[in-house]
Order: structure tokens, then C-alpha cells, then sequence
């Protein structure tokens, strides 16, 4: 019997030592969990997450919803808010969650190397992932290249009536203003805002797309447009969306002067963040040469990595030059530039 107990003893010892070891190396083996609130919804992002989980062992929980809901969201979580990274698109609207104190400043050598100092915020509490150039799109048989080379172009007589463009609630175009203010001033900005408002073609409806269709349907001969758009559509699964894309030119402005417009997709690490490593891991991967090639392939937008190729797509509209200014500024012009457009009317 004291054999038994004995043989029932040992066996036990060594089963709770080999559960103590399995959870030992699965400790070693987990490297925990990065949460992500994301105003993105692309298949590309998707991808990346689980490229990102393959690589690094760290498991990516995605909270999906538009950069308002997220940010209020936030706001409301407050200190128990379990977000450890926020990504949206634009500049002005990662700039709204740092002035509510929903991100923090972070250091990161890999991010600093890989992105422009105009493309990140100036306190690192957000850096641009992709970025996108807002353009002049035209129906090449109605309206010369030449007299729509710049955006003070669209407050001129040679696009009055002929220009469509969307509302002034869009973050695109209040990204634009903020721009414009930088280089004219409010008094400038207002007058340019006043033109733009009085060579509309139709009241500013829809979306990027919408506009570029616009033109197809005949409503118009001239808009403004983010490139990734214009990508999408010419890339499309639809014949129709396919040939209206092909159907408009596209005019990078500014090419004489400060350069085209250009905006970010970005991410910062959310100010209470319980995994902050693994925040600023996520957001360095992102960066990599890796990540920013599926994002230049799959969603035609520019990476902030130089070292990665363009898309096709891209590569035929050419090289431009890009307006240099931070793009913090955009954040910090934004009251003002919502201000402006209701004085002048802009729908």
C-alpha cells in the first residue's frame, strides 16, 4: 500500500512539475495583444494585421467604426479605455484625437528614419502610414490641362460653372482650406473659398467617386479628387466604373509653386494604452518595407517608405511635387477653415 501511495505521489510531482513548464513556455511562447481602433476598412489592412500576428506573435484585436464614433469612444473609455493604437485618414482628424488628449507622444528610431518630418506629428503622437494627393481631375474635351494648373485656378472664370466638388463637411476639403491658409492667409483663404463656391457646377453632394462621375454624366467638366479614388475606380471590377475613370485627365496642381496638396492615412498610440510596446511595434511594422508595399499594391495610395515602389497606376500618372508643408499645420487650421467655408457659403 505504501508503495501505491508512494508511485500515486511521484507521478503527481511530476505531472504538476510538466504543467508548470507547459505554462512556463506558453508564457514564453505569448507575446501578448495589440488593440487597434481603425477608421480603415480595407482588405489591405486586414492582411497586414495578420501578417503582423504571423511575424511578431502578438495578437491584433480590431475595433472598427469612423473616426467620430472612435474618438468619442475613446473619450468615454477614458483612462480604461483598452485601445493601444488609433488609425484614421487625414491629418485634421488624428490632429482632433491629440487636442483631446486621447494620444501620446512616443519615441521610435525606426519611425523617425522611415517617415518625413511633414508626414508625422511635430510632438510624435502620430505618424502618417500612406498618403494621398487631393488633384484636379477634368474632362479633356471640354477644358484645357492649362487653365486648371493650380487650385487658385478654381476660383477663376475659366471653370465657372463647370467645377464640382464636395461638401465643406468633408475632412479632404477642409484639409485643403487649412492648406491654403498656410500660404494666403484667412483674408486669401476666404476670397479663394468665395470663387471656388460661385464656379460650382451643382450644390456639393457624394462622395470622391460621385464627383469623377459627375463629369462622365455631363454635369460638370472639372474636379477635385484624392488619387486613391481615381486608382480604385480605374482598377475597379466594373467595365462602367473602369471607363469613366479613363475617361478624365488628371492635373497634379501647384507644380510651379508650393506643390500638390497631400494628406496621410496615420496612427498614434492612444494615451492610456495597456500594451504601449506592442503599440509602437505595430505601428513600426506598418512602416516596414513589407507593409507599405502591400498598401502601395492593393489601395493605390503613395507609402511614406521611400524605399517601396509605386503601383502601376501610379507610376503612369508620373512623379509630382509635393507640397512640403507639416502636416500638423492642417490640424491647427482646421477651426478656421470651417469658419471660412460658412462665411463664404460653401455648402
Amino acid at each position: 500500500m505504501k508503495k501505491i501511495l508512494l508511485s500515486l505521489a511521484i507521478i503527481g510531482l511530476f505531472a504538476a512539475c510538466t504543467s508548470n513548464n507547459k505554462s512556463e513556455n506558453e508564457a514564453k511562447e505569448s507575446k501578448g495583444e495589440v488593440n487597434v481602433y481603425t477608421h480603415r476598412h480595407y482588405e489591405a489592412d486586414q492582411k497586414l494585421f495578420a501578417e503582423f500576428e504571423k511575424k511578431t506573435g502578438i495578437k491584433v484585436n480590431v475595433v472598427n467604426a469612423n473616426a467620430d464614433e472612435l474618438i468619442q469612444k475613446m473619450t468615454l473609455e477614458g483612462e480604461n479605455s483598452p485601445a493601444d493604437v488609433l488609425i484614421t485618414v487625414d491629418a485634421g482628424r488624428l490632429d482632433r484625437a491629440k487636442t483631446a488628449g486621447l494620444l501620446q507622444s512616443t519615441k521610435s528610431s525606426k519611425l523617425d528614419s522611415i517617415i518625413a518630418p511633414n508626414l508625422k506629428d511635430k510632438d510624435n503622437q502620430w505618424y502618417g502610414l500612406t498618403y494621398r494627393a487631393r488633384v484636379i481631375v477634368y474632362n479633356p474635351e471640354k477644358i484645357e490641362a492649362e487653365k486648371i494648373s493650380t487650385y487658385e485656378s478654381l476660383a477663376t472664370d475659366a471653370v465657372k460653372d463647370k467645377l464640382l466638388i464636395r461638401s465643406s463637411s468633408n475632412i479632404y476639403n477642409q484639409s485643403l482650406m487649412a492648406s491654403i491658409i498656410a500660404y494666403a492667409g484667412e483674408e486669401g483663404a476666404l476670397a479663394w473659398a468665395e470663387g471656388v463656391v460661385g464656379n460650382m457646377a451643382r450644390n456639393p453632394k457624394g462622395g470622391d467617386r460621385d464627383q469623377i462621375k459627375a463629369i462622365a454624366a455631363g454635369e460638370g467638366d472639372v474636379a477635385v479628387v484624392n488619387t486613391y479614388y481615381l486608382g480604385k475606380m480605374l482598377n475597379s471590377s466594373s467595365e462602367e466604373e473602369r471607363e469613366i475613370g479613363k475617361s478624365v485627365n488628371i492635373v497634379f496642381p501647384n507644380q510651379d509653386g508650393r506643390g500638390t496638396h497631400i494628406n496621410v492615412s496615420g496612427a498614434g498610440v492612444a494615451r492610456y494604452a495597456p500594451n504601449k510596446e506592442n503599440a509602437i511595434k505595430f505601428i513600426e511594422f506598418m512602416a516596414s518595407k513589407e507593409a507599405q508595399q502591400i498598401f502601395a499594391e492593393a489601395n493605390y495610395e503613395y507609402p511614406v517608405n521611400e524605399s517601396v515602389e509605386w503601383a502601376e497606376t501610379l507610376k503612369n500618372w508620373g512623379t509630382f511635387k509635393k507640397d512640403s508643408l507639416s502636416l500638423t499645420t492642417l490640424g491647427e487650421n482646421n477651426e478656421v477653415a470651417v469658419k471660412l467655408f460658412d462665411i463664404a457659403g460653401w455648402k
